[in-house]
């Protein structure tokens, strides 16, 4: 089985090597001194393994000071990388979520390559090929797609995010093992808009408000299928 899952994985690298010829993904490498931090810290302090990696771009990052807190008595390794994309996530997957070797992953990517002009489907597509890459190592892995948020700043790309999140939705009510987790809907008032009391003032990374928010609609999620594992 692992065989095939690595054949699946190899075959789809391909695809995105191609894939990447066309455009859009700016080159991983620009993160090299982060995930070379991020290695340093875990050689210093090596954390456990089988725990629940929280990994994705700045709204990620922006969650560390709280994330342990908020997700408690959960493990949780925070490792956000702020800017990045799906694309970066897949890239340097062999170096900051496999080697963890964690029971369950919760992603939030998709934000930055919307507004890099990655198609609803190419966001898809690699996000496919992330997953056969955890599940050709780690085929009981659980992963949890955070939908791409709604944010005042990225309004006028909110139709092709949502069409990302529908895309993602689908392809996660597939697999038992994938789970999408909508976050955008506390983050709309009634008038269906960004409410702008969750952001800080570049409205687009939130605040601590913000975060409360994807807080109380992911906790009860990770709780009830995570925590009878811990």
């Amino acid at each position: 089985m692992k065989m095939i899952y690595t054949f699946l994985a190899l075959s789809l690298w391909g695809w995105n090597c191609f894939a990447q010829g066309s455009g859009n993904y700016p080159d991983p490498a620009r993160f090299e001194k982060a995930i070379q931090q991020f290695e340093e810290s875990d050689r210093q302090n090596p954390p456990p393994q089988g725990a629940i990696l929280c990994i994705g771009s700045s709204s990620m990052r922006g969650w560390h000071e709280t994330l342990k807190e908020d997700l408690a008595p959960l493990t949780v390794i925070p490792r956000g990388f702020g800017g990045s994309t799906m694309n970066d996530l897949l890239h340097f997957s062999d170096r900051v979520v496999l080697p963890y070797k964690p029971r369950a992953i919760v992603v939030y990517e998709g934000d930055n390559d919307v507004a890099k002009g990655v198609s609803p489907e190419k966001i898809l597509e690699t996000a496919r090929l992330f997953i056969a890459k955890v599940h050709g190592e780690l085929p009981k892995c659980r992963i949890y797609f955070l939908a791409i948020k709604p944010s005042i700043k990225r309004w006028e790309m909110w139709p092709t995010m949502k069409k990302a999140n529908a895309l993602i939705e689908a392809m996660c009510r597939q697999d038992e093992r994938l789970t999408f987790v909508d976050i955008t809907a506390p983050m709309l008032n009634g008038a269906g808009v960004p409410k702008p009391g969750i952001f800080k003032q570049d409205k687009l990374h939130m605040n601590r408000d913000g975060y409360i928010l994807w807080r109380d609609v992911l906790k009860p999620i990770l709780h009830m299928r995570e925590r009878a594992i811990e």
